[in-house]
């Protein structure tokens, strides 16, 4: 059998999965339970493939129980598959045409994609806590500006504000008591905040995720981030680079206030107005550093060595 008809295309719901082999018009929809995707894994050839779209959480079932099955499993990023589509001149978008854009996608990158596993899936509870964290976050700041222009609701806003405050406190306090409990992950915490613009909440950030996913290397990581830079090059044509944001958003904004915080501190600000005298913007000058100090950290993982901030600005100076 041709691996290709091996390729089964998952389009995820929270009740319902659309499936269909690739090269095959014919789609099939099962409940999103665990009772209706065994049935319907028995019935799929050894070796098959199973592929879909990252939904959050809708997907991990049929991820895990695929998986089980002896399948092989991969989970997409949603904006790399939307995109490819765009590419092949898609001009409509239901069921059938997701699941076989997926299967396509699979059978023509499968090369380039790493398989699923369990273990790198499911985020730790402090990298979930702080995830909630952020979102949180969010909300207040949008509850604030909301709520700006309306000074008769200035003393309710205060007490809910003073809400969130304690309410983010003991969350933060949770993430701790979680980092404590577990010897490598407080380890791992106490080596990477070490690094200049590391507080509490970036490092037990960054512990959760390098302890859940082995990174070949910092360029991982930060491709992983969506810190990467993509090129926009055509012949002489030199564009402007821009983060291609194929992570976690709450991720990259972590990582920024890392950035951000560092800018501030007596060891790293020469370093960060150095890189606004080059002419780049607040922004950028911020993400830059922090991108630095995000390798560094891994560095400092990966070893097992404390942070050498010498020899840091020395290559920051040297860059």
């Amino acid at each position: 059998m041709q691996l290709n008809s091996m390729i089964h295309g998952v389009d995820v719901a929270k009740d319902e999965l659309v499936v269909q082999h690739l090269g095959d018009r014919a789609v099939r929809r099962l409940a999103n339970s665990a009772s209706a995707i065994r049935t319907w894994l028995r019935g799929l050839p050894e070796g098959s493939v199973v592929a879909m779209e990252s939904t959050g959480r809708f997907h991990r079932l049929v991820a895990q129980l695929a998986f089980e099955a002896g399948m092989q499993v991969y989970v997409l990023n949603a904006r790399n598959v939307h995109f490819y589509a765009k590419g092949l001149g898609m001009r409509s978008k239901t069921d059938r045409v997701d699941t076989g854009v997926i299967a396509r996608y699979v059978a023509e990158h499968q090369d380039k994609l790493h398989p699923w596993r369990p273990q790198q899936s499911l985020p730790s509870r402090p990298e979930e806590l702080i995830r909630r964290r952020a979102l949180v976050v969010t909300k207040r700041e949008a509850l604030r500006q909301c709520l700006r222009e309306c000074p008769e609701l200035k003393e309710a806003w205060s007490q809910l504000d003073r809400a969130f405050v304690e309410f983010l406190r003991r969350l933060d306090k949770q993430v701790k008591q979680l980092i404590e409990a577990d010897d490598k992950l407080r380890a791992a915490q106490k080596r990477i905040q070490t690094v200049v613009g590391f507080g509490p909440l970036g490092s037990a950030l960054l512990a959760s995720v390098l302890q859940r996913i082995p990174f070949a290397s910092s360029d991982s990581l930060v491709a992983y981030s969506g810190w990467d830079p993509r090129p926009d090059d055509s012949g002489r044509k030199h564009g402007k680079r821009r983060l291609t944001k194929a992570g976690p958003a709450y991720m990259r904004r972590q990582w920024y206030m890392v950035g951000l915080t560092a800018a501030r501190t007596k060891a790293l600000k020469p370093a960060y107005q150095a890189l606004r005298a080059r002419g780049l913007a607040t922004t950028e000058a911020a993400i830059i550093l922090a991108r630095k100090l995000l390798r560094a950290a891994y560095a400092v993982w990966k070893t097992g060595h404390p942070f050498d901030l010498d020899r840091f600005i020395g290559k920051t100076k040297s860059a």
